[in-house]
């Protein structure tokens, strides 16, 4: 059964970093069958797993075409390890929702059948802002069954985590949506791991990986790969590699208990993150 799982987080987090690091080191060292959904409108979900070449945006495609002759073919590309990739794209600047491409990409997919039996995953990889109705749209009609969020030690990452974590509250019994964890891309910030540990617990669920930081990250990213596809020996391949089988072994799905803003201001000065 193909598993559905959205990536959220606050803007700048590397949700589009982890989700393709994490979908490389599935293709590559467990042997998984993989689909990327970009679902932010900048496109760029899918440009490491394509090598960097820029994807025709299905949005772009329904402009151009009409949805009656969209075909697979035109809007699903393959990459490293057969990957498949779609970019939503968006709206012209200034004209219109990005998050109603959202929804009217995923829907197209699934009346393509594009999401096919075959996949182990589909990852929707989703602009961090729930309030918008779009992009609460994976959680919200149940596209998704799993959620993972992004976050770091820094102040602004967990509140928008437990931003994120009341909008799957709201939609959990709809849709029956579940918080899989969090994953920490590390910023290197004083006392990190202590503190999402803390944070998770708080919550109710638990911080899957640590992934550290490493230059090596951003060396791949420059010649236009992921650290699996540039070296697989590399330390970090081998930290993706490990995100990538708790996933696969992650059977602990659960509706979270964000905390008020009094709780998690109390937690951030704890830490020192705020004067």
């Amino acid at each position: 059964m193909t598993r559905k799982v959205a990536i959220y987080g606050k803007g700048g987090i590397g949700k589009s970093t982890t989700t393709q690091n994490t979908a490389a080191a599935l293709a590559h060292f467990h042997g998984q069958k993989v689909f990327i959904h970009g679902c932010d409108p900048k496109a760029d979900s899918t440009r490491l797993i394509l090598g960097g070449k820029p994807q025709q945006t299905l949005m772009d495609v329904l402009r151009d075409k009409g949805a009656e002759k969209i075909t697979n073919d035109q809007v699903i590309k393959a990459g490293f390890k057969d990957i498949r990739c779609v970019e939503s794209g968006g709206p012209e600047p200034g004209v219109g929702c990005a998050g109603r491409g959202v929804i009217t990409a995923i829907d197209l997919m699934e009346a393509r059948g594009a999401y096919t039996d075959d996949l182990d995953f589909v990852f929707f990889d989703v602009l961090g802002d729930v309030v918008c109705g779009g992009f609460a749209m994976p959680i919200r009609d149940g596209k998704a069954q799993e959620v993972y969020i992004v976050a770091s030690g820094e102040m602004m990452a967990i509140y928008a985590a437990n931003n994120i974590c009341k909008g799957l509250v709201k939609y959990a019994k709809q849709s029956g949506v579940r918080l899989g964890g969090i994953i920490c891309n590390s910023r290197k910030v004083d006392g990190e791991r202590e503190f999402l540990e803390e944070f998770t617990a708080a919550i109710g669920t638990k911080m899957i990986h640590f992934v550290p930081r490493d230059n090596i990250v951003q060396k791949a990213e420059f010649n236009k790969k992921t650290v699996t596809e540039f070296n697989p020996e590399e330390n970090q391949a081998r930290e993706y590699s490990e995100l990538g089988r708790k996933i696969i072994e992650n059977e602990d799905l659960v509706i979270p208990n964000p905390l008020s803003m009094e709780q998690l201001e109390d937690m951030v000065v704890k830490y020192g993150l705020m004067d």
